[in-house]
């Protein structure tokens, strides 16, 4: 049940009506059954995995909450790490791991048969692990008391507007608000819609148009030239910008209907000055968590300058992998480590530089920026190309280095569409909100721009529904 569906629509709103029906005792239960409805229509058997994720971490934290010892805590700890991961390397790396195992050691002369694992991989594991994760992990570290009740617990680990792909919400941040008693208020309900309107328009309009192209030339670099291949770059730091920032506003939007306040992903990431900027901005709720969970655990910045740039490299490998079980992401990942890394090594010596050359600040600050949103665009050809093999005919193409066909190819009318609405887009992420503006204008005004964009949606959106990018991982 895709959000960009007219069977979401429909559930959705069934969900509202029943909701604010009900009295405030009986909505946690309608929100558990909705959130399980709506999981199973991806794959109705893996709601037994995501059952048995939420079974064993009410059961660790109460055990940990209990324990009189704190070896026995992490002893508990240790065994829902090992449940959740354990379940999420088989059903995410077991090929991945198997395979390369056994081309490392065909490369030595050793032969080996990688066993056979036919499984599909969950919808949203990744996401609901990492969220479940925290949980223990907070109760271990003093920061949280257990959750009690069985059925809230089950809601936070299940809540349907961010199951799928996030944000990855926090026990500390989500869990009080099932507790908290949510009155219909015309306003929120309109700035909810407002949101989910605003992320379905860079869905359907802006991401699935640019995706068209996007496809078509990352489908077959080899035909195409190094201009091609760089607009074709270009387009995709757009399009999964659309995709992932429109689903978190379709999700935040959802969530704020209902009386529930979500975390922020994105804050205009592609404004950034420095790779370490923009992972404060890109996928928040996700760097927040592997710096707080993984970063911070393995040491953080806390045992000199080396070792923080270790700890960098380590944080930022497995987040690369954590998006999905393939080399490209590992490269992806070792890449935004090694730029980490380099932005901080260079800080000092950049803002010395820019002093003593007299630039103005406004000069560094867009010099920064360009070169900065140029070095993800890169890191995002690995993020994107099929093979480690196309990415590198796309960069070899891209710099001039390999021959390949003349000229650029720019055919699709509804790409041309989008290359008149990003501009609206960037422009509205860089100057602050649209809608809080359109919120303050006459009915008439409001009610206009509505009807544009749902006519927008309608006659420029792609045809056909295609998943969001991040449902993948």
């Amino acid at each position: 049940m895709l959000f960009n569906s007219l069977d979401f629509a429909f559930f959705f709103g069934v969900v509202c009506a029943l909701y604010f029906a009900l009295g405030q005792r009986w909505r946690w239960m309608l929100l558990l059954v909705a959130s399980y409805v709506f999981y199973m229509q991806w794959n109705a058997s893996y709601a037994f995995l995501i059952l048995a994720s939420t079974c064993v971490d009410y059961v660790a934290g109460r055990a940990m909450a209990a324990a009189e010892s704190r070896r026995r805590q992490t002893g508990i700890l240790l065994g829902s790490l090992g449940f959740n991961l354990g379940m999420l390397f088989t059903f995410k790396y077991w090929s991945f791991f198997h395979t390369s195992l056994a081309q490392g050691l065909g490369a030595v002369g050793v032969s080996y048969a990688p066993p056979e694992l036919d499984v599909l991989l969950p919808v949203g594991i990744s996401f609901y692990t990492f969220q479940t994760l925290s949980y223990t992990i907070d109760i271990w570290r003093g920061e949280l008391k257990p959750e009690r009740h069985f059925g809230k617990f089950a809601l936070f680990v299940t809540f349907f507007p961010q199951l799928i792909a996030g944000p990855i919400e926090r026990a500390k941040h989500l869990l009080p608000q099932l507790d908290r008693e949510v009155a219909f208020d015309f306003e929120r309900v309109q700035s909810g819609l407002q949101l989910m309107g605003w992320g379905l328009f860079k869905k359907v309009v802006i991401a699935d148009n640019l995706s068209v192209y996007v496809d078509a030339v990352y489908g077959n670099p080899q035909a195409h030239s190094g201009w091609t291949l760089g607009f074709a770059t270009y387009a995709f730091a757009f399009q999964i910008y659309c995709d992932f920032s429109g689903y978190s506003d379709i999700a935040i939007g959802a969530a704020k209907v209902l009386g529930f306040d979500l975390m922020k992903n994105f804050e205009r990431p592609y404004f950034s000055q420095s790779i370490t900027e923009f992972w404060r901005r890109w996928h928040i709720s996700l760097s927040s968590w592997l710096r707080d969970y993984l970063y911070i655990s393995v040491g953080g910045n806390r045992r000199g300058r080396w070792k923080t740039y270790r700890n960098l490299m380590i944080t930022m490998v497995l987040g690369g992998l954590w998006h999905g079980a393939s080399w490209n992401f590992v490269i992806w990942g070792t890449l935004q480590g090694v730029m980490l890394a380099a932005s901080r090594v260079t800080l000092p010596w950049r803002d010395k530089m820019s002093k003593r050359l007299g630039i103005p600040s406004l000069a560094v600050s867009g010099w920064r920026m360009l070169v900065t949103f140029h070095l993800v665009c890169l890191s995002w050809i690995f993020f994107r190309a099929a093979t480690f093999d196309d990415a590198m005919v796309i960069i070899g193409r891209i710099a001039g280095v390999m021959p390949g066909p003349e000229g650029m190819t720019l055919t699709d009318y509804n790409l041309v569409y989008c290359l008149f609405l990003l501009p609206v887009q960037i422009v509205q992420e860089r100057f602050g909100s649209a809608r809080n503006w359109l919120a303050a204008q006459p009915i008439l005004i409001r009610w206009g721009a509505y009807w544009a964009m749902l006519l927008g949606i309608l006659l420029l959106g792609a045809e056909g529904s295609s998943n969001f990018i991040y449902f993948q991982f």
